[in-house]
């Protein structure tokens, strides 16, 4: 077989809305439990040297090379270094609850916080970034999340109608704070990005999770403040939010977003994105979760094969992946099928 040799340039086309030369594949993440599983050894920071930093990044990014992504993930989590942080995934109420919680929250801290915590890793990116490699990501995390995480998800909905002045400071603020770490991570560290990315998920399986009337008036205009950063930079802007987002679809247009990314089979087919949204943005995923864990290697060889074979035919602007990420749990032999895939249709497409 032909030795793969990584071109980002191609994942930059598929943000550009327009058909690469070879199928790429794109992840929006590929949990370290499953490169170590993968690889069948541990694969872990060990210290906080910056060759520490060097050797984690190198045999992280030379998984994802070895397994022919023309470029990887890294994202500088923000609501990881949220004082105070956790109720996102913690199920209990954030830190701020109150005016007096918002008004004594530490904001002006933060920045020196995310730096602190994530410089060491951008900084040895840069140093053992691959020729033809390049990271996609940037600032980690939504502006939804982030409220989520500092309120919780029900408190915020109660805060909305209770104190709802504090519900349009804070997305406000947040939006402020996003503002500043965009700005730095675009001014420092653009040559190490092919694009930018914010996940923020805005859905669940029916509808989103806020009224779409709710997204519009306090939640998309604090993107538009990112994606407008993005743009400046000369870079495109893909977002990754999960759930049933049609709704806000034709709103997330017109901010001017360059790509869209995870879709599940149970909201809607790949299909369906291709159709609705094809002649506008690019598209990236298009293989259930579910197919990876479930079924045997041959049915998702033969499942991806298909439908990536339809999807690169189907749309202007396609990478081949999972429909969301790739988590610990996933059997190595479903990843595999799926790389598997990927390499014949370019190879079939190679003649």
């Amino acid at each position: 077989m032909k030795k793969f040799i990584p071109d980002y340039r191609h994942l930059a086309r598929v943000l550009e809305n327009e058909r690469p030369n070879r199928l790429p594949l794109y992840e929006h993440h590929i949990d370290l439990p499953f490169i170590t599983k993968y690889l069948g050894r541990e694969i872990a920071l060990q210290g906080n040297k910056p060759e520490d930093y060097n050797h984690f990044h190198h045999e992280v990014i030379s998984f994802w090379k070895e397994m022919t992504y023309d470029a990887f993930d890294y994202e500088a989590a923000i609501c990881d270094i949220y004082p105070d942080h956790g109720a996102i995934i913690g199920g209990r109420p954030g830190p701020i609850q109150t005016r007096a919680d918002f008004n004594r929250y530490p904001f002006d801290e933060i920045p020196q916080i995310f730096w602190s915590t994530y410089e060491p890793h951008l900084e040895a990116i840069r140093h053992v970034l691959p020729p033809g490699m390049k990271a996609y990501g940037g600032c980690g995390y939504g502006i939804f999340e982030s409220a989520q995480d500092l309120v919780g998800f029900e408190p915020l909905c109660i805060m909305q109608y209770l104190d709802p002045d504090l519900f349009r400071d804070l997305f406000t603020r947040i939006g402020d704070l996003y503002v500043e770490l965009w700005s730095a991570m675009v001014a420092r560290y653009s040559d190490i990005f092919v694009f930018y990315r914010m996940g923020d998920d805005l859905g669940y399986k029916t509808s989103t999770m806020l009224s779409p009337e709710t997204i519009r008036e306090f939640i998309l205009p604090q993107y538009q403040r990112v994606i407008d950063i993005v743009h400046s930079s000369g870079k495109k802007f893909l977002l990754h939010s999960c759930g049933c987002i049609f709704d806000v679809m034709d709103d997330l247009l017109a901010l001017g977003i360059d790509a869209k990314h995870s879709n599940e089979d149970q909201i809607a087919p790949f299909d369906t994105w291709a159709e609705k949204y094809n002649d506008r943005i690019g598209l990236l995923g298009g293989i259930d979760v579910n197919t990876l864990c479930l079924k045997s290697y041959d049915e998702i060889y033969r499942e991806v094969l298909e439908k990536g074979t339809r999807y690169r035919e189907k749309c202007k602007g396609y990478a081949l992946g999972s429909g969301n990420s790739i988590p610990g749990y996933v059997p190595v032999e479903g990843f595999a099928a799926m790389i598997d895939a990927a390499r014949e249709i370019r190879l079939n497409e190679s003649g």
